[in-house]
């Protein structure tokens, strides 16, 4: 079955010549974005494990998850973990191939806990975290989407959906990617062990004026006192205005870090966590809460439903689509000349083949008009990447395409 391409100009002004516009952007430590990135690397383990043993990946989504935050006891100089949280795994897996059982339990604790290791500092896997696997296996009909005769090594998609991504970022997009991406550095750590990884910064522009609302955990132990932690946060706050300084071109810039701070009230007026991130004591996290594919929440664009995270790359065009889309409106903005902005809606058809999507939906905001040259070369775009979907599709299984962080 054939696939439709419409393409159709945008009547509005592109994103960032908008009046306003709001980013938001949730950093590594952030409880969504924690669970958001051990699920997903959890179907990249499995996908290698399938991959490994039976040369392909089987079918799984580990896409229900919730991180549900500890207790703690708060304390300058440093306190403790006086309940751990809970990473409870949910959703479908397969757990036998012919009469070899698939260690997809263990996979999946032994990811999580490699995960926690590599990205907080000060989360022990084993005394800070427990862990909960719910995941069963699929239904027959899902599963048997994967028993199919493929066509050139593409399966059928595993339900009717549709996923949206745009480009080139804004320059408000940019900066508030990045400057997190900053903040989280090792060597800003190096330097501010205080700052934790649970970092979250909210952008809004108003014409060429920015404010950015900035959340960042400070890790007790480093702190000394109240007006330790304020000294301490004035020179992280004047590190910050440096860099946004430096990084962007904005008429004015607002800066606020942990506005709820009140000097007065000791520990209760402050944003003091013990482990880095407040899913230590304060906020639990769930799976698509997090960033976008593309790393950020653009309140300013258009968003899809789907969770991407965890979903298996082969047949879930939850996942496959929310990636794609997003490369496509990059290549389709970089190959043609002309558009200030590209967005690109991806639907599926339950079934059928997840290179031959229902609907192709590129909706350009040219420099001038649409003419008939553009419209071409935007289909020529999408055709030639569409048959690069299989190895898109490896990309993502073995975790070599990088979402939302």
């Amino acid at each position: 079955m054939s696939y439709k391409i419409v393409v159709e100009r945008l009547g509005k002004l592109p994103t960032f010549r908008q009046r306003v516009e709001i980013v938001e952007r949730k950093g590594i430590g952030h409880p969504d974005t924690i669970v958001d990135a051990i699920v997903d690397k959890i179907s990249v383990e499995l996908s290698k494990y399938y991959l490994k043993e039976f040369g392909e990946v089987m079918h799984h989504n580990i896409d229900k998850a919730l991180l549900s935050a500890g207790e703690a006891k708060i304390k300058f100089g440093g306190g403790k973990v006086t309940k751990p949280m809970k990473v409870i795994i949910g959703d479908r897996a397969t757990f036998w191939v012919g009469e070899e059982r698939v260690p997809v339990e263990e996979i999946a604790i032994k990811t999580s806990k490699r995960w926690f290791e590599e990205n907080l500092r000060f989360v022990d896997p084993e005394e800070h975290v427990r862990y909960q696997v719910e995941l069963k296996k699929g239904s027959e009909a899902l599963v048997d989407i994967f028993k199919r005769k493929k066509r050139k090594g593409v399966l059928g998609a595993n339900d009717t959906s549709a996923a949206v991504g745009f480009a080139p970022q804004t320059p408000l997009e940019k900066l508030v990617v990045n400057l997190e991406r900053f903040l989280n550095s090792r060597r800003f750590k190096k330097r501010f062990p205080e700052s934790g990884e649970d970092i979250k910064i909210m952008g809004i522009r108003t014409r060429n004026d920015i404010e950015l609302i900035i959340a960042m955990a400070f890790v007790d132990r480093f702190i000394a006192s109240e007006d330790d932690y304020f000294r301490k946060k004035e020179e992280i706050l004047d590190e910050i205005k440096d860099y946004v300084s430096k990084n962007s071109d904005f008429s004015r810039v607002e800066i606020k870090l942990n506005h709820l701070d009140a000097r007065g009230r000791g520990i209760a007026g402050l944003y003091l966590t013990v482990l880095g991130t407040c899913a230590d004591s304060a906020d639990c996290g769930q799976v698509g809460r997090g960033n976008r594919a593309n790393g950020v929440i653009s309140l300013s664009r258009p968003a899809g439903s789907e969770a991407a995270a965890g979903k298996n790359p082969v047949s879930h065009v939850g996942k496959i689509y929310s990636a794609l889309s997003f490369l496509l409106a990059e290549k389709i903005y970089e190959s043609v000349e002309g558009l200030e902005e590209v967005t690109v809606w991806l639907v599926s058809r339950i079934g059928e083949p997840v290179d031959k999507p229902a609907l192709v939906n590129v909706q350009v905001i040219p420099e001038k008009k649409l003419d008939k040259r553009v419209a071409k070369e935007v289909e020529d775009v999408v055709t030639g990447e569409l048959q690069n979907v299989p190895k898109l599709c490896k990309k993502l299984a073995l975790g070599k395409l990088s979402l939302y962080y």
